[in-house]
């Protein structure tokens, strides 16, 4: 208890008899039986810590050993996660079990509903104007819902793989349409790639992936489809990212930024990149301009123009 609560986890008195919740404890408070665990009017993040801290995921940090003393070839070696399982964590959770893929996809849910709520909250400017969005990757359309319901005028489209978006209930607000974004987008006023961490914004595209899941020429792919749909800056044309940019803040910030690298370096081939790399990126793919946000803690909103 002591070393949770010099980690902020719990309060306690002087004596150190009794302790109490803190806002980081909060969220990992388990709602009752309600279907949607909401604490303090934020989503419960229980979902997301018991999929992170699932035997599938530690098995990747018990493997690092090996890993390190693998000679793999040049210039790709695989991740940590793919040494141990064979596979990429696609290929992975879509082998996972019935009770062990809705766990994941639950933490994903609540993981992301919460963070989208400080964005709509934060950064409603981004939003201004944009009449249509496609969330790229979007899974059952938590985000594209909560972004319709904030700016009505929106329509929204979500894009994820058929056995994403397949067996999602249609529900008037948000329209599904199964594809890879590495083949192809549907044309909208805005783009958001969030769920690898980038929004893209067009006019209505918004991609829901974490580019920094992707290695650079991944990211390339990605980004260059995106510019496809995305009409001028002149036409309100944007891709909006949400995503780390390694030194944009100092401090805690700084130090949860690192340790999130690090996270990613252990599941795929991607990293967190800083303002350097993020601009590289955008110049290859032709983008004339791009906007740092600085209001989501350690990750920002990188508005990028066509």
């Amino acid at each position: 208890m002591r070393l949770l609560v010099h980690s902020g986890i719990f309060a306690s008195d002087d004596a150190g008899t009794t302790y109490r919740l803190t806002p980081v404890s909060f969220f990992l408070v388990d709602g009752a039986a309600a279907a949607v665990p909401v604490v303090d009017g934020h989503l419960s993040q229980v979902p997301h810590v018991l999929a992170s801290t699932s035997r599938h995921c530690l098995d990747t940090v018990a493997g690092l050993a090996g890993w390190f003393r693998e000679d793999f070839p040049a210039p790709s070696p695989p991740s940590p996660f793919e040494h141990v399982h064979g596979v990429t964590p696609l290929e992975s959770t879509a082998r996972l079990g019935p009770e062990d893929a809705a766990l994941f996809q639950e933490g994903l849910r609540v993981y992301d509903a919460s963070g989208f709520a400080v964005v709509l909250r934060e950064c409603r400017d981004v939003f201004d104007g944009v009449e249509s969005l496609t969330d790229c990757g979007g899974g059952d359309g938590t985000a594209a819902r909560a972004i319709a319901e904030a700016f009505p005028h929106v329509k929204c489209t979500v894009l994820d793989l058929a056995r994403v978006v397949g067996d999602v209930p249609a529900d008037g607000v948000v329209e599904y349409v199964a594809g890879d974004m590495f083949d192809f987008i549907p044309p909208s006023q805005a783009v958001m790639l969030k769920r690898i961490a980038l929004l893209v914004y067009c006019k209505g595209l918004l991609v829901d992936v974490r580019l920094h899941h992707w290695s650079d020429e991944d990211c390339i792919k990605i980004l260059a489809q995106c510019k496809k749909v995305v009409p001028l800056q002149e036409e309100r044309g944007k891709v909006i990212i949400i995503d780390i940019v390694v030194g944009s803040d100092s401090g805690p910030m700084l130090k949860s930024q690192l340790l999130m690298d690090v996270a990613v370096m252990l599941v795929t081939k991607g990293r967190q990149r800083d303002e350097n790399d993020w601009r590289d990126l955008f110049m290859k793919v032709g983008f004339r301009d791009y906007k740092i946000v600085k209001k989501l803690g350690p990750r920002c909103v990188i508005e990028v123009y066509p």
